[in-house]
This record gives C-alpha cells, sequence and structure tokens, in this order.
C-alpha cells in the first residue's frame, strides 16, 4: 500500500497544485472555486497571500513522496473550516481522509468545519470518516457549476 504523508506547502509546489485543481470535474465537484482557478498568475498571488497568513494551516499530501493535493484549516467569519483538493487519479483510495485525520491532529480547534456540494458524496464521505456530523444546508453560488446549489454543512465538535 502507498505511504501518505503531509509537509507544510512551498512556495514550489504552486505550479503543481495549480494544475492538479485545473481538473474539469474535479472543479464541478468542489463547485466552490473562484477565478484564480484557471488563471495560472491569479493563482499564484492567492497562494502566495494563503502562504504568508500565520493563521492558515496548509499541508501538501504526498504519495510516497508525490504530490497529490493539498488539505488546510482556515478561519471564515470566527469559525475555523478545513477544505482539501486531491489529484483526480487518487479519489476513492481514502488518501483525503487519511490527510484530514492527520491535519486534525495538528489542529486542535474544535468545533471546525466542513462543506461541502449536495452532490459530492465522496467529500461528504471523508468528513463523516473523520467524526464530522451534518449540522446544516445553505444556498450559495458556486462558481464552477454557474448556479445556486445546496451546500451541506458538517461540523467536529
Amino acid at each position: 500500500m502507498a505511504s501518505m504523508s503531509l509537509r507544510d506547502v512551498r512556495e514550489s509546489d504552486l505550479p503543481e497544485l495549480f494544475e492538479i485543481q485545473r481538473d474539469q470535474t474535479a472543479q464541478h465537484m468542489a463547485a466552490f472555486i473562484n477565478a484564480a482557478a484557471n488563471d495560472r498568475d491569479a493563482y499564484l498571488r492567492k497562494w502566495l497571500r494563503i502562504l504568508a497568513d500565520e493563521t492558515i494551516t496548509n499541508k501538501a499530501i504526498l504519495l510516497d513522496g508525490e504530490l497529490v493535493g493539498s488539505v488546510a484549516s482556515f478561519v471564515v467569519e470566527g469559525d475555523t473550516e478545513v477544505t482539501y483538493w486531491i489529484r483526480r487519479d487518487c479519489w476513492g483510495r481514502g488518501i483525503a481522509t487519511a490527510a484530514l485525520a492527520e491535519l486534525l491532529n495538528e489542529v486542535a480547534t474544535r468545533p471546525i468545519y466542513g462543506r461541502t456540494a449536495y452532490d459530492n458524496v465522496g467529500s461528504m464521505r471523508v468528513l463523516e470518516r473523520n467524526g464530522f456530523v451534518r449540522v446544516g444546508e445553505e444556498q450559495a453560488y458556486a462558481e464552477a457549476r454557474q448556479a445556486t446549489i445546496t451546500e451541506v454543512i458538517f461540523k467536529l465538535a
């Protein structure tokens, strides 16, 4: 079985992370992307700001030493949330679940929240396998889908 590990995201990871998240199927499933997702320069500028923000925990996900995604925690309107992005050819192998579990060992803040598009069953499973419970829904505009959709909110107490 492949070995998953986390390390801090480095500036040198950004071009590869940009390419990983450009996958159209992944963008559709993630739903809530922004304009930087397909603009390399905007993406790099955004990530350089993120990397400079000490309140955000950003980890690169490595599979046998190869960069396959990222996992992070950040604060929005006073709530700490998690996010993760895995290269599509690695979906369904438990990598996101393991990466989030490892991040949660490092980020002790509770409660902590996760959000996912209503039809992103894989992402819901990642959250549930890490002890998150569904606590609500809200309607939000999903840029990747050019539509307002239901976003499901999960909480880990």
